[in-house]
């Protein structure tokens, strides 16, 4: 069921209304049930693998909340006759315990979704290995990726981990589990929510507010906006440029990468929108996750401006504890103990330059089982090591020339080398093949066909000048939004101005209803995040 389908417009219209009219107690379980109702349409057979996360997630920290309560009590209990360092030790056995049904817990559902997302990208490689010496292939499976299964899996092991920190409480109530896990907004493509900070709103009885539904409903309004009006129509174009039998290369390639830039915001911000704006109708609060990310002046603020409870997660969850497990605090330090230069600044570099390596090649491939992801991923880590090695140069260079680097015309050159570059490394996610890819960049300095692009070539797309100038229209009012929004929402600035909120309201609606792209013309296009 598409975020942007007239079925589900009516869905959420019926879930809004049954919401508000349902007694308080049961608002939970109307949730529930409109979330497995949505998730029904990807497929019952895919209910095997949201209920194995749920389950096995919900059984596991129990089990781990169990054994703490245990502890602090025995703990309490031989207060007045363990010794300090007795109580220490008991704890460090205990936690250990601990830490061994957690690591059961990850590996299930890590288990679950590696097994459905990369057994077939796993097989294919080996039989690559294996056809070089001769060696019979491997029969290759093959799954259907179940909806929002990257998701809906880690939401459910960052729960199970911070349980184990002790950063929020081990559900008590399955149903209540169930929908934190299955919240269908958030299931198609995010956010990925903290059980800390989404599991009381979800439960807790809301009254309606009118206020509330309104701001809801206009960024849902927006989101619609953002997704038909500019991606889905762009999309076209998109779709014939990475066509490989139109070999289209040289000055369509740049034009790719500002295209693709575009598209690829609008649908995933616009979805994003969708999401939280039907949260927000439901009177809860989701993460946001984005930060106006064309706005960066280097990577490392993009990568922190751009889905950034992703980000969050990969930090969180695998840089941070990876940054400082024994093995590599062990190694950095003998490394620094070496009487050498080199050694010593290898040995500082070592925890973090590790950690940010796997983070990324993690990243890649939660992003997709394949090696334009993997390579993509790769290249992100590339640009932030290098730039963390050349820091001391930039800020010499910002030392010696404090007026430029503080000028406008250099920050618009440093937003646009970041937007550049940000889209070079993300043409791999258009051709999802690492050597046309390659090949097509190398093109930008081989082919020079500008003036066949620019003389008439945008108009082999598939779109044509009105097409054009409704996406350079949209791009324009989506950047004014932005730039209006960045000090505050814009939706509160218009409180209490009724005429003119409804007035911009209904000019959304209007250019949706006229310059959205849909029927004969276009496809409906699922959002890009999506099959992640």
């Amino acid at each position: 069921m598409l975020f942007t389908s007239y079925g589900f417009i009516a869905f959420v219209a019926v879930v809004l209304v049954l919401y508000y009219v349902v007694p308080k107690k049961t608002q939970c379980m109307l949730l529930l049930a409109a979330s497995y109702f949505f998730y029904a349409f990807s497929g019952l057979w895919n209910f095997a693998f949201i209920l194995a996360v749920t389950v096995s997630c919900f059984i596991i920290a129990r089990v781990i909340a169990r054994m703490k309560a245990r502890e602090d009590d025995t703990v309490e209990k031989n207060r007045d006759a363990w010794e300090k360092e007795e109580r220490k030790a008991y704890r460090a056995k205990q936690k250990k315990r601990r830490l061994r049904v957690l690591v059961l817990g990850v590996i299930i559902n890590i288990g679950i979704l590696a097994v459905i997302k990369y057994t077939e990208f796993a097989v294919t490689n080996v039989n690559s290995l294996l056809s070089l010496f001769g060696v019979n292939k491997i029969s290759v499976p093959s799954f259907i990726l179940p909806l929002g299964i990257s998701f809906f899996t880690f939401q459910s092991v960052s729960y199970l981990i911070d349980v184990y920190r002790g950063k929020t409480f081990a559900e008590q109530n399955f149903a209540r589990f169930a929908l934190f896990v299955s919240f269908f907004p958030q299931l198609v493509q995010g956010p990925i929510s903290r059980h800390s900070d989404l599991a009381n709103q979800l439960y807790e009885p809301h009254k309606f507010d009118g206020v509330k539904v309104k701001f809801g409903l206009q960024r849902i309004l927006w989101g619609f906006f953002k997704k038909l009006v500019i991606a889905d129509r762009i999309a076209v174009a998109i779709s014939a440029l990475t066509n490989t039998d139109n070999n289209y290369g040289g000055a369509y390639v740049f034009v790719l990468i500002i295209f693709y830039s575009i598209q690829i915001y609008a649908d995933f911000t616009g979805g994003i929108d969708i999401t939280i704006g039907i949260a927000e109708a439901l009177g809860m609060k989701l993460a946001e996750n984005f930060n106006r990310p064309f706005s960066s002046r280097s990577t490392k603020e993009y990568w922190n401006r751009w889905h950034m409870t992703m980000g969050n997660w990969f930090n969180d969850y695998i840089f941070m504890p990876l940054s400082v497990t024994k093995p590599l605090l062990k190694l950095s330090k003998t490394a620094r103990s070496k009487n050498n230069r080199f050694m010593k600044g290898l040995g500082k570099r070592i925890p973090v330059y590790t950690a940010t390596t796997v983070t990324w090649f993690t990243t890649g491939l939660w992003h997709g089982a394949a090696w334009n992801f993997i390579v993509w991923g790769m290249l992100n880590c590339l640009v932030i090591l290098v730039s963390q090695e050349l820091e001391p140069l930039y800020r010499r260079f910002r030392g010696r020339f404090p007026k430029l680097v503080a000028s406008y015309p250099y920050h618009c050159f440093a937003v646009t080398r970041t937007f550049l570059l940000m889209g070079l490394i993300r043409s791999l996610d258009c051709y999802r093949n690492v050597s046309v890819t390659f090949a097509s960049w190398g093109s930008m300095f081989t082919s020079f066909n500008w003036g066949e692009v620019f003389g008439g070539g945008l108009l082999g797309l598939g779109l044509d000048i009105v097409d054009y100038v409704i996406i350079a229209v949209a791009v324009l009012v989506v950047f004014t939004v932005s730039k209006l929004g960045e000090k505050r929402d814009i939706r509160e600035a218009l409180v209490g101005k009724t005429a003119l909120s409804w007035t911009l309201t209904g000019l959304v609606l209007m250019a949706i209803l006229l310059f959205g792209a849909y029927g004969t013309d276009f496809a409906s296009i699922p959002s890009i995040y999506g099959q992640f």
